[in-house]
């Protein structure tokens, strides 16, 4: 049974504008390859609420999806394990 998610996840703002459009396409073509991806909206670079990793702002993805209930838990792995994502969530929309 498929579930609705959103999720935000937070790049480092060093890296170069290639490397964040390379980050987001590599999180874009998991979400289609094993999830459904509703939409994926940049809302760029903005600053953070406190500081992370002694950064100040953060260049922030929101992507609604469907998926699968063991998905978030393999999504969250791979944000974990991934170089320049600083923060994410990930939340179960209520239907």
């Amino acid at each position: 049974m498929m579930n609705k998610y959103e999720s935000i996840f937070i790049i480092n703002p060093d890296i170069d504008e290639e490397s964040t459009k390379a980050l987001i396409e590599k999180f874009k073509s998991l979400f289609e390859s094993s999830a459904q991806l509703e939409s994926i909206e940049e809302w760029g670079k903005r600053k953070l609420a406190y500081t992370i990793a002694d950064k100040n702002e953060g260049y922030y993805v929101l992507v609604n999806f469907s998926a699968e209930p063991e998905f978030p838990r393999e999504l969250e792995r791979i944000f974990k394990i991934t170089d320049g994502i600083i923060k994410y969530i990930i939340i179960k929309k209520e239907e």
